[in-house]
């Protein structure tokens, strides 16, 4: 017993050498029970290869056979990360005889879960099975964990609703399968069982339940239970409750809980930075984001890809500039990941120039990298470009659909009706790829937006699968284009039934009535978005200057420059009617009077914009703005004029791609 607790009490690599030499000198290392515990503490120390050598002694000798030498040796290789060398070991054992017992298979299941072999998964369960283990309790919560990591939840429930006995950790860890397979709701019913059978939840079942939650009184049931069970509110359940409560859209509470955490850890800013993005407030993301950087916590992946989503959203080319520079000096150059969301985000920021300098820098590129490529192509009206590059990619890795998608709606946005044909037939032909519902919408926006409506219609009829709200609304889209009335109530028909609380399907429709002269209808479809209880999105455009957000709505009169703004709308609109502009009156209500409707259309938050971007901003500056919606067709060719009279680039982000005013024309070239 002196040799077991000299070799517990060696913390470095170096002091048990030594007492392994001292154990040799004394041939007490053929005891099969001393040399297990050396192996088991080399092992912890970080030195698998002086276990495996000492295991490798033992294993070829008369104790071949003892599972218990096995079971440390397997479990040495989990703990140090080394799963496939695990895998590995446990077939030998098999191999050699040794039946693997209770204690084996956590381990072993453990290193399957990592290295994400599910056929490797089925044939260790059905070895379990085999071994008579089925029925032990930690073998169930390792095959439980097993199938949630592979995402195979009723294989999961299964094996825990067969376990004889369960204690917290089998709850926790089906609580924990549906949270990873977004079966959110199961999740949350299977915690409110636990609470019924009168099992105290512990940190693991607290924090995987907190990721299932979507609705403030469950937020606020959790809490409670924390509190009730006196349960430590620990930095990491409060990093879990800042995502929980943000998911239910309470990102005041979300930020109390940020406020109270003393020692804040990278995670707990990056969960907060997190929060505002899926509340949709990246100026919050932003602003939080620089605090952290004040605080000198440099931030890892995780925080800056929600950076970058954040600015993703804002749009903001200056911003977009400053993470980019954080990425480089946080030493994150060539991570693939990384880069492409950077690409992804000066793609949105309407510089496709930064975008192509990133991609063409980039040492290594995935297919998500090329799509995220050529898809910025297709945003930005250059079609060919998008189908050029496609074509490189071919040539180096197999597209799948999300590429195909990315070329597809290039070709949409470009007219490019060939080159979509081409795409299209080549995905299963060629590349054995199924198409989906979203490229049949492609297809059907492709044809609907070059004029051939009853093409389209009739591809729709004839597609394998049932068109889905993307197919309907693309048809629907390219029936107010060219005022189709007919397959327009056929689309709409569809889409009432199919996303009947998407608000932009009923005015779209409203306003294809409208436009045509029937009023009437139009009224209806009015009439039924307020029966159904669907408000209209209202529509607004952002533009930034000097590192501030500026927001426009329609008509708005709530700036402190309004005066000057209204004053220079009027001289600019009268500068583009003497290059022919007139106001296209089907873009404003129509049940108001002739001259309302102009003053109406004048005033729209587009042009706003745009004329405070001039007043605002350098002579020699692009201005850029946001639209949240569809850019309306007056303010188009307006912009184009505006362009052509001031001799500013105009970048427009609306709901659908970009649109890039210069010298009176437009990048989509007018097709969009």
């Amino acid at each position: 017993m002196t040799c077991i607790s000299l070799i517990k009490q060696s913390h470095t690599l170096l002091s048990l050498k030594t007492v392994h030499a001292s154990i040799l000198r004394t041939h007490l290392h053929l005891n099969l029970f001393l040399c297990t515990n050396l192996i088991a503490h080399y092992a912890s120390l970080g030195s698998t290869s002086h276990a495996y050598t000492l295991f490798s002694a033992f294993s070829s000798s008369s104790s071949s056979s003892d599972v218990f030498l096995w079971n440390v040796m397997i479990r040495g290789f989990v703990d140090n990360g080394l799963y496939h060398k695990a895998i590995v070991l446990y077939s030998k054992m098999w191999e050699l005889g040794t039946q693997p017992d209770h204690f084996t298979f956590p381990f072993v299941l453990k290193a399957c879960g990592y290295v994400c072999d599910d056929r490797l998964g089925v044939k260790l369960h059905g070895d379990v099975i085999q071994c008579g283990c089925a029925s032990d309790l930690f073998v169930g919560n390792s095959l439980i964990g097993l199938y949630g990591k592979f995402g195979q939840v009723e294989t999961a429930r299964k094996v825990f609703d067969k376990m004889p006995d369960r204690n917290v950790v089998s709850w926790s860890s089906m609580i924990g399968a549906y949270s990873q397979s977004g079966c959110f709701k199961h999740g949350w019913f299977l915690f409110a069982m636990m609470l019924n059978e009168s099992i105290r939840p512990n940190r693991a079942a607290i924090l995987n339940v907190m990721a299932c939650v979507s609705r403030e009184n469950q937020a606020d049931e959790v809490c409670g239970v924390v509190t009730a069970n006196g349960l430590d509110l620990d930095r990491s359940v409060q990093n879990a409750a800042m995502q929980m409560y943000a998911r239910c859209r309470r990102i005041d509470v979300a930020r109390g809980f940020f406020d109270k955490i003393s020692d804040k850890d990278l995670v707990s800013w990056a969960s907060m930075i997190e929060a505002y993005v899926q509340v949709d407030l990246p100026l919050e993301a932003l602003e939080l984001f620089k605090e952290m950087r004040v605080q000198r916590i440099l931030p890892d992946l995780v925080a800056l890809l929600s950076v970058i989503r954040a600015c993703s959203n804002l749009a903001s080319f200056q911003q977009a500039r400053l993470i980019h520079g954080h990425a480089i000096r946080c030493f994150f150059k060539n991570h693939i990941a990384l880069e492409t969301s950077v690409v992804d985000l000066y793609v949105k920021c309407g510089s496709l120039v930064y975008a192509r300098r990133v991609f063409d820098e980039m040492r290594e590129r995935n297919i998500i990298s090329w799509s995220t490529m050529i898809s910025g192509y297709g945003m930005h009206g250059h079609g060919r470009e998008a189908v050029n590059l496609f074509n490189q990619m071919k040539a180096l890795a197999k597209p799948d659909h999300i590429a195909f998608l990315s070329v597809l709606s290039a070709c949409s946005h470009g007219g490019l009706i060939a080159e979509g044909w081409d795409c299209f037939n080549s995905m299963s032909r060629d590349f054995h790829v199924t198409p989906r519902p979203e490229h049949y919408a492609c297809m059907v926006d492709l044809l609907g937006r070059s004029g051939r409506l009853k093409e389209a219609f009739e591809f729709i009829e004839r597609m394998p699968v049932r068109p889905d709200a993307g197919v309907w609304g693309s048809l629907l889209g390219a029936c107010r284009i060219y005022s189709n009335i007919e397959l327009a109530k056929i689309a709409a028909r569809q889409l009432f039934e199919l996303d009947g609380e998407n608000p932009g399907r009923y005015v779209l429709m409203s306003n294809i009535y409208a436009s045509s002269g029937k009023q009437k209808d139009a009224d209806k479809i009015r009439d039924l978005m307020k029966k159904r209880g669907v408000r209209k999105v209202a529509g607004h455009t952002s533009i930034e200057i000097k590192n501030k957000v500026y927001t426009f709505v329609a008509g708005d009169k709530s700036h402190t420059q309004t005066d000057l703004i209204y004053s220079e709308l009027e001289k600019v609109i009268n500068r583009i009617r003497q290059e022919g502009y007139k106001p296209d009156l089907n873009f404003a209500l129509h049940d108001v009077e002739e001259e309302m409707k102009e003053k109406m259309l004048y005033a729209h938050s587009e042009k706003l914009a745009i004329v405070f971007g001039l007043l605002n901003s350098g002579p020699e500056s692009v201005i850029r703005i946001k639209k949240n919606l569809r850019v309306c067709g007056d303010c188009h060719t307006a912009s184009k004029l505006i362009s052509k009279v001031t001799g500013r680039e105009i970048v427009m982000r609306d709901a659908h791609r970009f649109h890039h005013f210069k010298v009176g024309a437009c990048s989509c070239g007018d097709y969009w």
